[in-house]
């Protein structure tokens, strides 16, 4: 695969969104979950398996890599961002199609139910708690998370994120904060509040607004995965109307390219 193009484009309330553009087809676009951001590895590698068939955008979110910010955040923001990536995606291929991973499954849905114009909607484990075994999260968690990177405590957000919304145990955070890569999670932890505040208090499904998706639309998961993720994805595919779920075994929510990439790629070209 060439190297991708970058390229900007600017939202609603003027925050430029930056992103990378490769290969050739029906547009579409990849809409990351937490601690990511364009250059995550996952998604630069569904991009460059995806580009030989399609144009693929994969972008920075608001308050990510080089995309601006805009304050006060709303997850209406966002949605207008992915409208604006969607706007200068299409054209004579159609609609563009849109995958999004964990929170950015929810932020995707928002968009659909919103009614943007996506063409196909794919979505991998998004996190909605709907039965027993779900992680217990404190009430107003967006709140918490966001006073705790105010406070200059962007390490504690990012543990009680990790620790409360992720169910990593409290040891293995500990020993990610001695880590290489914890300076690049707290460079994200301003972000945390903005997934919290996507997926809703306490990750209610919204059953009413996935009622309104008109769009063809497949929910992956992980066989290996927790099984109340599963429960969300069985509750999302019955909530969106003749929505397909599959399951890929031995995969746990850090899903793999090779895994991922040939099923969006089936999906995506189906009639």
């Amino acid at each position: 695969m060439d190297e991708p193009a970058t390229g900007r484009v600017t939202s609603a309330d003027g925050t430029t969104i930056s992103y990378d553009r490769c290969g050739t087809g029906t547009p579409v676009v990849l809409v990351h979950g937490a601690f990511t951001d364009r250059t995550h590895p996952l998604l630069r590698e569904v991009a460059a398996a995806l580009s030989p068939w399609f144009t693929v955008y994969n972008y920075d979110r608001r308050g990510r890599g080089t995309s601006g910010d805009g304050r006060p955040y709303a997850v209406e923001r966002e949605v207008e961002d992915l409208a604006a990536l969607l706007a200068e995606a299409g054209g004579p291929a159609g609609p563009a199609m849109v995958f999004g991973g964990s929170s950015g499954a929810a932020l995707a849905l928002r968009a659909a139910a919103a009614g943007l114009p996506i063409g196909k909607l794919a979505l991998w484990e998004p996190p909605y708690h709907v039965g027993p075994g779900t992680p217990d999260l404190p009430a107003r968690f967006a709140e918490r998370l966001e006073s705790l990177v105010r406070e200059g405590r962007r390490g504690d957000a990012v543990e009680l994120f990790m620790v409360r919304a992720a169910e990593v145990p409290a040891e293995a955070v500990a020993a990610m904060r001695a880590g290489p890569g914890w300076a690049g999670m707290e460079a994200l932890a301003h972000t945390l509040a903005y997934e919290a505040a996507v997926m809703s208090p306490r990750n209610a499904l919204p059953a009413g607004p996935l009622a309104a998706i008109s769009r063809p639309t497949l929910v992956l998961n992980g066989g290996a995965s927790p099984r109340w993720m599963l429960a969300a994805g069985h509750a999302v595919a019955a909530a969106v109307p003749g929505a397909e779920h599959r399951v890929l075994e031995g995969e746990t929510h850090a899903v793999s390219s090779r895994a991922l990439a040939p099923e969006l790629l089936e999906f995506f070209v189906a009639a």
